[in-house]
């Protein structure tokens, strides 16, 4: 990570979970990291256990179903930072409402932050990089298991196919970046069952049990083994592109 050292991540959704850890991981790792949330306690709380030589951590409250939240805080970060050289795109909504009697307004929310949301971070990110001449800046999208095949359980359907749209927009967001610059990188990372609240969330904690992702004596990822992840695909050679990682605990049954 020598060549990322006291440059500038931005991670959303860094409240809790992967997004949390991976903040940390960063941070440890060198990186002046930009944590983003509404809620902001657990990521101002980082300095205080960061060890000596690692980078800073700074919490900045914005909603990402908002664009003027979210260009509220590039305006701020190009104030302080000029730009952010990795963001991860980790912030994720997730409803139980089903296709056939859920909700417009639930729906909605899941568009605007899993897809809306995450496209606009990346075009205000682009836009720094390209006005300072980023040339090796580097874009994670964090999707899911669920964007690579529709999970069985209906209220996990919607989520899924905003996880569907996430791997056509990456795949895309890379081609429209080789126009810009051949050397920034975008990559996807796709978990599978984490030990996080966002797994009983989603598909209700009955449902995760039915399918042996806990209390079953299946070992489940953990947010550090996503965190993990992020570090591996930030620290590859400038040469290599990881674009696609899909990450399962070794026991999950096959979606």
């Amino acid at each position: 990570m020598d060549r990322w050292r006291g440059r500038t991540a931005l991670v959303t959704g860094a409240s809790s979970g992967i997004g949390l850890a991976a903040a940390e991981t960063l941070a440890r790792q060198g990186m002046n990291v930009i944590g983003c949330a509404r809620n902001l306690e657990k990521i101002e709380a980082l300095n205080n256990t960061l060890p000596k030589g690692s980078g800073t951590v700074r919490a900045i409250k914005c909603d990402i179903t908002k664009e003027e939240d979210i260009k509220r805080m590039f305006a701020e970060i190009e104030k302080t930072h000029k730009h952010v050289d990795v963001l991860v795109n980790n912030a994720g909504m997730a409803k139980t409402d089903t296709l056939v009697t859920g909700s417009a307004d639930q729906w909605r929310e899941m568009i605007d932050v899993n897809v809306m949301g995450l496209s606009i971070c990346a075009r205000e990110a682009l836009r720094l990089m390209t006005k300072d001449q980023i040339t090796d800046g580097h874009i994670i999208n964090i999707n899911s298991m669920a964007g690579h095949a529709v999970p069985p359980w209906a209220t996990a359907h919607f989520y899924s196919a905003t996880k569907h749209m996430v791997i056509a927009l990456t795949e895309a967001l890379y081609r429209e970046v080789k126009e810009i610059s051949k050397k920034i990188r975008v990559t996807s990372i796709s978990p599978g069952g984490v030990q996080t609240d966002f797994g009983n969330r989603w598909v209700g904690e009955e449902n995760v049990k039915k399918l042996a992702l806990s209390g079953s004596g299946m070992k489940l990822l953990e947010a550090q083994d996503i965190a993990d992840a992020i570090a591996y695909v930030v620290n590859a050679p400038p040469h290599v592109c990881i674009k696609e990682l899909i990450i399962a605990p070794t026991e999950q049954p096959a979606m």
